[in-house]
C-alpha cells in the first residue's frame, strides 16, 4: 500500500467548511463547534444543508443529494483549506454514488477530517483521490466541544503536525508484541466491512498497519465483522494491527479475548487500545501516512508529519 498525497497544515485565517454527510446535527453543538474553530483563528463556513433533516428518515441530516452537494461544493471551493465533518451516525454510504469523484480528485490536496461513519468517505478518498485524510473527532460533537484534550490533540495535528508524530495511549499491554512499519489504513470496523465489494472498497491491507475501532457493537457482532475481514482476505499481508477504543461493545476483557482469538493467528504485532475512536481524549489519526507500530509500548510513530 502506497503513501498518499498530503494536504498542507492549517494557519490562522484559513477558511474551513463544516458539512454533515451523515446524521442530523444538534444546532447547539454545531454552534459550540463553530465557536471552537473560530477560537483557533479560522474562518468557518457551514454547509447550506447542515441543519436539515431528511423528510422521511430521522437518522439522516437532509436528503442524500443535498448532503452530497454540500460536500462537493465545499471541497471544490478553492478558498476552503479543510472540509470537516460535523458528526457521524449513518448516511455517508448513501451519498457516495452522488459525488463527482473525478472532480474531487482534480482539486489540489486539502484536509478532510472526520471519523465513525465518515470511514466510508475515507475509503473513497483512498480509492478515487489518492490523498491522505484525518480520522478525528467530529466538529459538531461533544467528543470535541466538551473534551479539552481531544480538542488540543486535533489542534496540534491541524496546525503543528510535526508535534503530533507519536500517537497512542502507551498502554504497553499488547495482544501480540513486536514492531511493524506500514501505511495506516482502516478506521471504523463496521464501515470497513460495509465497503467490501463496493466500487470504493479500499485494497486489502497488504504491507499496511490496519487501525480498527468501533462503538455500540456487541461482541458477537464484532466477531462477525472481524471474521468477515479475515475470510475476505482483507488482512492478507498486513504488517501490523493497531486497535483503538471499543466503547459500549461489551466488557473490554470480552472484546480483548475476541481480538486475540481472531487476530493473533496472523502472526503480526497487534496493539491494544491505542486511544483513537469513540473514547475520551481521542487522538487524531492520519490515514494514508506511513508509521511505525510498537505494540509493546502501545504507540504509533509517524514517519513524517500528517500534513505538510
Amino acid at each position: 500500500m502506497r503513501v498518499r498525497q498530503r494536504a498542507r497544515r492549517l494557519r490562522p485565517g484559513d477558511r474551513v467548511a463544516v458539512v454533515a454527510p451523515a446524521g442530523p446535527v444538534p444546532p447547539s453543538v454545531l454552534e459550540d463547534g463553530v465557536r471552537l474553530l473560530k477560537s483557533w483563528g479560522l474562518e468557518v463556513v457551514v454547509g447550506e444543508h447542515v441543519l436539515d433533516h431528511h423528510p422521511r428518515f430521522e437518522y439522516l441530516a437532509g436528503t442524500d443529494a443535498d448532503r452530497a452537494a454540500d460536500f462537493q461544493k465545499a471541497w471544490c471551493d478553492p478558498d476552503v483549506a479543510a472540509v470537516l465533518c460535523a458528526r457521524g451516525g449513518y448516511g455517508c454510504l448513501r451519498m457516495l454514488d452522488l459525488i463527482d469523484w473525478p472532480a474531487i480528485a482534480a482539486v489540489a490536496p486539502k484536509i478532510f477530517a472526520g471519523s465513525s461513519d465518515v470511514t466510508a468517505l475515507h475509503d473513497a478518498f483512498a480509492t478515487y483521490v489518492g490523498q491522505s485524510t484525518l480520522f478525528t473527532p467530529m466538529s459538531a460533537s461533544v467528543a470535541l466541544t466538551e473534551d479539552p484534550l481531544a480538542a488540543k490533540l486535533l489542534h496540534t495535528m491541524l496546525f503543528e503536525p510535526e508535534q503530533a508524530m507519536v500517537l497512542g495511549a502507551g498502554s504497553g499491554d499488547p495482544i501480540v508484541g513486536g514492531t511493524a512499519r506500514g501505511v495506516l489504513t482502516g478506521g471504523n470496523l463496521s464501515l470497513i466491512v460495509s465497503a467490501l465489494g463496493a466500487p470504493e472498497a479500499p485494497p486489502r491491507a497488504e504491507g499496511a498497519i490496519a487501525v480498527l475501532e468501533d462503538v455500540t457493537e456487541e461482541v458477537y457482532r464484532l466477531d462477525r465483522l472481524v471474521t468477515q475481514l479475515l475470510r475476505s482476505g482483507w488482512f492478507e499481508g498486513v504488517a501490523g494491527i493497531a486497535l483503538g477504543s471499543w466503547t459500549d461493545c461489551g466488557t473490554l476483557p470480552e472484546v480483548r479475548a475476541l481480538m486475540e482469538d481472531r487476530l493473533s493467528g496472523l502472526g503480526v504485532p497487534v496493539a491494544w487500545e491505542l486511544g483513537f475512536g469513540h473514547c475520551p481524549g481521542q487522538f487524531s489519526l492520519p490515514l494514508g501516512v506511513e508509521a511505525d507500530l510498537d505494540s509493546d509500548a502501545g504507540v504509533l510513530r509517524l514517519a513524517e508529519p500528517a500534513l505538510t
